[in-house]
């Protein structure tokens, strides 16, 4: 069968059902500084941005409040793929010991909700399969996956370590190749990829030569994988999302280490090939949490409102409400505020007083006040600053979100 005629049949079936099939990847480079990702030569980063778009990012959570998250690489994931600060998904270094899986991940999300639907992850670590999936756990209810390719750093015959981390090298190569074989092949609905040799070489040699030959060669890796997302765009007329971003920067003194709150630890980046980036992504400064949002929205998933009012981001692309969720004491009272999008539209705020969404069970909430979107301001009654603890969910047309109040864990 000629690919011409593929394309006449796919055409016709496109036509008939009226959308294209959507799929994810969301690729990982660890440790790459924003500010290195722009001097270096990244051909293959710029072709998907020039698509979508680029921005600079952040990570580690609300600095000095109660969502101040470690700038540490698993930590980093976690908050990627929860679409939730440390302070909810327990993750808070590298070790990994007791994340909270009642924070869904977003393969649980699209689990739950399609259970037919495939995911694959491609990883030079194995902990991100075992241990934040928490694939074939059964506290998260996620079997083995559907495609996982990972555990070679374990696989000390085969890759011996070397002080250099060269079979760190060795094995973002194989990876990226097994990425982009079975993204063209078997095209998972929903994709990780993770390559580590960035960060080594930013441990080891700070900002350097070293670094930059590191991202370079990064870049071809993402470029491997892109290739095969553009093959079942025009083969099969699938819609992709791409997302491309980095786990953390690092120290502005050398650029060895991180970890810290300071600005070059907190800022990241994000690059995209979405056509429909909002004016947040476009303005703003989005963050890490910001991408699984953005994952349901290109996925067209619904989850749960108990799930959705605990998220701290908002969707990088399509239509949203509002964003920057604050709340503040102001002259002795109690104010939430944040930046509309809308000309028009109410938002409905709900709150309570209970946390039991962290021990899995629900919480009961209250209707405390509708109001006008583009008020950017509700001041809360009296009787709520008082309280050690409560949680808002704020519902709107385009979105709900979450933000606590906790002002004895700042």
């Amino acid at each position: 069968m000629s690919n011409k005629f593929i394309l006449i049949l796919l055409f016709l079936v496109i036509s008939t059902t009226g959308f294209a099939q959507k799929k994810v990847v969301f690729i990982i480079l660890d440790g790459i500084p924003a500010d290195v990702l722009e001097k270096v030569a990244t051909p293959h980063l710029d072709e998907i941005a020039k698509i979508g778009g680029y921005s600079r990012a952040y990570t580690g959570g609300i600095k000095g409040g109660y969502s101040e998250t470690p700038t540490i690489s698993a930590v980093g994931y976690n908050s990627l793929i929860t679409g939730t600060w440390a302070n909810k998904h327990n993750v808070w270094d590298n070790d990994i010991v007791a994340p909270n899986y009642h924070y869904w991940t977003i393969f649980k999300m699209l689990k739950n909700a399609r259970p037919a639907s495939t995911i694959g992850v491609f990883s030079t670590w194995q902990d991100n399969r075992t241990k934040l999936i928490g694939a074939g756990l059964a506290e998260t209810g996620i079997k083995a996956l559907d495609y996982a390719f990972d555990s070679f750093e374990l696989d000390t015959l085969s890759y011996p370590h070397d002080l250099g981390k060269k079979y760190i090298q060795k094995i973002d190569n194989l990876v990226s190749f097994e990425a982009a074989y079975q993204l063209k092949t078997n095209a998972p609905d929903l994709s990780w990829v993770y390559l580590e040799y960035t960060d080594d070489m930013g441990h080891q040699f700070g900002d350097s030569p070293e670094l930059h030959a590191a991202v370079e060669l990064a870049d071809t890796q993402v470029g491997r994988i892109f290739d095969s997302i553009k093959y079942r765009e025009e083969m099969f007329g699938e819609e992709w999302l791409v997302l491309v971003t980095t786990d953390h920067g690092r120290k502005a003194s050398d650029g060895k280490d991180h970890g810290g709150q300071s600005d070059r630890e907190r800022e990241t980046w994000i690059v995209t090939n979405a056509k429909n980036l909002n004016d947040y992504f476009k303005n703003e400064k989005p963050a890490v949490v910001d991408l699984l949002p953005s994952m349901l929205r290109h996925l067209d998933l619904e989850i749960p409102k108990s799930n959705a009012g605990e998220l701290d981001g908002v969707s990088l692309i399509g239509a949203i409400d509002f964003s920057g969720l604050e709340l503040i004491e102001d002259s002795g009272e109690l104010v939430l505020n944040w930046k509309s999008y809308v000309k028009e539209g109410e938002v409905e705020l709900y709150l309570s007083t209970s946390n039991n969404y962290q021990q899995g069970l629900p919480d009961r909430y209250e209707l405390i006040g509708t109001v006008s979107t583009i008020n950017q301001s509700f001041q809360l009654p009296k009787k709520y600053k008082e309280l050690d603890f409560f949680k808002l969910m704020l519902v709107s047309p385009a979105q709900t979100a979450g933000i606590w109040w906790s002002p004895n864990k700042k």
